[in-house]
């Protein structure tokens, strides 16, 4: 059963196939009745969050266009016109309910640079504390390729990861995840997600969208991560939420894990783009497999890339498989100049005015509070 009746903050993402019936044409009575859910959440004490797509779809549909483009800067017209409609729309249905909504655009950016992370938290937080609904969406009009979430399950995914939500809905055209390996039905509740529940995934071929089972597999794991759970259902479905709210077997529902990412390691657990890689020795990737530790100079064999001092880097074992991401304390040049130096050549170095460790061989590299096991 869905822990629902017990959710404080929930996100609920809507995919196009749900919101439109067809290019450009935006299906009001289904956003009227996800309006009416919401409100029906909100009188439980539901804080909702909406992750909307519709925009380019809507954009193309104005444009005359009958393919998603391939052209970057014909999809950022696609949206840019057509955000605007489907924000429009969501105000337009929320208000009989008194409910006032909020735009919010991101780029990857936005979550990689933690001053701007931070600065996202603190508008959410601020818009869900004047009882506002955020309805948040990717920033097309201005993405590029290095700089977007790739889809809009994936960003779901991380608004439920910093906005600290219980539950994530992804809801599009199909009613769960579908064992089509077997039984052909819906498979209605995951522990873990193992190789053969991602086997199940299968991507998308509308025209409108981006990804498939295989990206909501894949941003489930993320939400999983931050102690989110996580359903999979359809948006189609009017009577969804009032479904779950009377325990009716729907849907498919992940749960979250046991030991979630503490709030203080979120902005690094969601981070797709390190600025460089630490090596370490085969004792260090050794103890890193079993649970989070302090990466200390000694164990450090080499580094790669230019990074400053509180920037993210990727640790990884001798053979370069991805073991760890955590913020570093010694920018690049400093942290080179002691590395395969032993005990007392590192003692005498100038001491190093961002590590705080004064024992010889014990030059804390990445603290283990300040690092995030990537599997």
């Amino acid at each position: 059963m869905i822990p629902l009746t017990s959710a404080k903050r929930i996100v609920i993402k809507l995919g196009t196939g749900v919101l439109t019936s067809g290019i450009g044409e935006l299906d009001t009575a289904r956003i009227e009745a996800h309006c009416r859910q919401i409100q029906l959440l909100r009188q439980r004490g539901i804080q909702v969050i909406v992750v909307s797509s519709g925009a380019v779809g809507l954009g193309m549909g104005q444009l005359g266009l009958q393919q998603r483009p391939a052209e970057l800067s014909t999809l950022q017209a696609c949206a840019a016109v057509g955000q605007g409609i489907l924000t429009n729309i969501w105000q337009q249905c929320l208000s009989p309910h008194g409910i006032t909504a909020a735009q919010i655009l991101l780029t990857r950016q936005d979550l990689r640079a933690k001053h701007r992370h931070n600065a996202v938290c603190n508008t959410i937080e601020r818009l869900l504390a004047h009882d506002v609904v955020p309805i948040v969406n990717e920033n097309d009009t201005v993405s590029a390729s290095e700089i977007k979430f790739g889809d809009n399950d994936t960003l779901s995914a991380l608004v439920a990861s910093i906005a600290q939500a219980d539950q994530l809905f992804i809801l599009s055209d199909v009613p769960g995840l579908i064992d089509m390996k077997g039984s052909g039905e819906v498979v209605h509740y995951v522990k873990k997600i193992t190789p053969e529940i991602d086997a199940m995934a299968e991507g998308s071929n509308q025209v409108t969208s981006v990804g498939g089972m295989l990206s909501k597999l894949s941003a489930i794991k993320i939400a999983q991560r931050a102690g989110c759970g996580a359903f999979i259902g359809s948006g189609k479905d009017a009577q969804l939420f009032s479904k779950l709210l009377n325990a009716e077997t729907i849907g498919s529902y992940f749960e979250p894990n046991v030991s979630p990412i503490k709030s203080h390691r979120r902005w690094i657990a969601i981070q797709d783009h390190t600025l460089g890689t630490l090596t370490v020795d085969s004792a260090t990737a050794e103890a890193l497999r079993h649970s989070p530790q302090s990466i200390l100079a000694a164990g450090v064999s080499s580094c790669e890339g230019i990074f400053d001092a509180g920037d993210v880097v990727s640790i990884c074992d001798s053979l370069g498989n991805d073991l760890a991401h955590g913020t570093v304390n010694l920018d690049n040049s400093d942290l080179s100049t002691i590395l395969g130096l032993s005990s007392a050549a590192i003692d005498a170095t100038q001491p190093l005015a961002n590590n705080t460790s004064s024992q010889s061989n014990a030059w804390v590299i990445v603290h283990r509070d300040n690092l995030v096991l990537v599997n």
